[in-house]
């Protein structure tokens, strides 16, 4: 049997690999995904989507503890662990089968089935019913990754647990160790602990969500602790014991090894790109450390192949991988591709506090040289956070002290991973400090702190 001839054949369907495909159809190239397990891949099966759902029930039900702060009355409040993780289960079911529909919609083939490249513009797909062979002149790959596993520290779907095993648990965890404080860690260290657990965070970093900036990292630390808690900081796991119903892990910190026992593991220590079996190395595509190499547009130097998403480094996000999708496609196609600016991608965490930035650190802008302005403004200044009862937290920018130019914007608090947005556009147009103070910010809105925080970074905040 003929292969089947595309134009663009996409490998993997997480949201960079369906949004490629879906911008290659729109741009009238006859496009086929190829896809091993479910479309919408990590993101909305096993990641973003699902944990979102998680965290929003805990949310709930933390404010269904505050009831009487409103003037409410909440009597013998609780909560079905399994009806919570069935919510979160359909959440992602939904959209998975919306990607379906978006696929039918658009024309495009969709082959279910393990993928390699046996050779430059060829496709081999493993299916349920034999080896499908495809070609195309572009090959776009988006394979994504999966969770990293340090020795001695593996999952076992029991007591210890990757993030597909705290998105489905076997039981509540009593006393929980989280191995890390990445976005991935800390966000299920807030939704176990909120329901609680007895949590402990465990850092290898001299500090909580180490990639933010070091003030906001330190607020939000503080709010974790106030919640309960305990944070290790300069702390490595060495070791975990495995008992029957129990772990004890050895956590080294300022050189002593201490036994702490709990009944659960969450290990959240990074990710490796799902580079294997592809047929990569004898295309002579270069791979460092789990990840393919490539420029500034996804090309790998293979003619006609290109990497994006997780596989192609970092930031491993979501809305960084669909970008790239859409530009990939739009140098397929003749198309003015613009490509991504990494310090113009947001970074958002979904904890209790939420996290949200973009652009240089304080730190960052001045290690790279800039005479900085730094402005902030916190929570407890604004009407809306404390209408909503939610009145901790800060906005933090940071402006070249010579032009003007928003160099970086964080947040710590409620709903910043909605506001942060406001400064991503920001950065895209170059705005500088004169744009934004003279944009006219709705009252009452937590939106107007991103007014204030650049009007102090001038000294000319209202209400502080």
């Amino acid at each position: 049997m003929a292969a089947k001839s595309y134009d663009v054949i996409v490998i993997g369907a997480g949201p960079g690999g369906y949004v490629a495909a879906i911008r290659a159809a729109q741009l009238g190239l006859k496009t086929c995904v190829v896809e091993r397990e479910h479309l919408g891949g990590i993101c909305l099966n096993w990641g973003c989507i699902p944990t979102k759902a998680l965290l929003r029930s805990s949310e709930v039900f933390h404010l269904m503890e505050r009831a009487a702060e409103f003037g409410l009355k909440a009597e013998k409040i609780g909560y079905d662990l399994d009806a919570v993780v069935k919510r979160s289960r359909g959440v992602a079911k939904q959209l998975s089968s919306g990607i379906g529909h978006l696929m039918k919609k658009n024309k495009i083939d969709v082959v279910m089935g393990e993928a390699a490249i046996p050779a430059k513009g060829k496709v081999s797909v493993k299916t349920a019913k034999g080896t499908e062979d495809l070609t195309a002149k572009n090959i776009i790959l988006a394979t994504g990754a999966r969770a990293r596993e340090l020795p001695g520290l593996e999952a076992d779907g029991d007591l210890v647990w990757t993030y597909k095993h705290a998105l489905q648990p076997p039981r509540m965890p009593k006393k929980l160790l989280v191995i890390g404080s990445g976005a991935i860690g800390i966000e299920f260290a807030s939704f176990y602990n909120t329901l609680g657990a007895d949590t402990t965070v465990v850092e290898v970093m001299d500090r909580v969500l180490p990639v933010e900036d070091a003030e906001i990292s330190a607020f939000a630390k503080k709010a974790f602790v106030k919640q309960g808690m305990k944070i290790m900081e300069k702390a490595m796991v060495k070791q975990l014991d495995r008992g029957k119903g129990k772990v004890t892990a050895h956590i080294e910190t300022g050189g002593k090894v201490e036994k702490h026992e709990f009944d659960t593991v969450i290990s959240a220590v990074g990710i490796v790109g799902n580079v294997e079996g592809l047929g990569l190395e004898a295309l002579g595509v270069k791979i460092d450390r789990t990840h393919v190499v490539t420029d500034q547009f996804c090309r790998t130097g293979v003619e006609g192949l290109y990497a994006i998403g997780d596989i192609a480094g970092a930031p491993w996000l979501a809305h960084k991988a669909s970008h790239e999708g859409v530009m990939v496609a739009d140098l397929i196609a003749g198309k003015h591709a613009h490509p991504v600016k990494p310090e113009s991608i947001a970074g958002c965490t979904y904890c209790h506090p939420q996290v949200a930035s973009v652009g240089y650190s304080e730190a960052k802008a001045k290690e790279l040289g800039y005479d900085v302005k730094v402005g902030r403004f916190p929570f407890i200044g604004n009407g809306k956070a404390i209408a909503l009862g939610e009145a901790e937290g800060m906005v933090k920018t940071v402006f070249d002290a010579k032009t003007g130019e928003l160099l970086g914007a964080h947040m710590v608090g409620a709903e910043v991973t909605e506001m942060i947005q406001g400064y991503v556009v920001g950065r895209q147009l170059e705005t500088t400090e004169e744009d934004l103070m003279n944009t006219v910010f709705p009252h009452p809105t937590l939106s107007e702190m991103m007014h204030e925080s650049v009007l102090d970074a001038f000294d000319r905040v209202i209400h502080m």
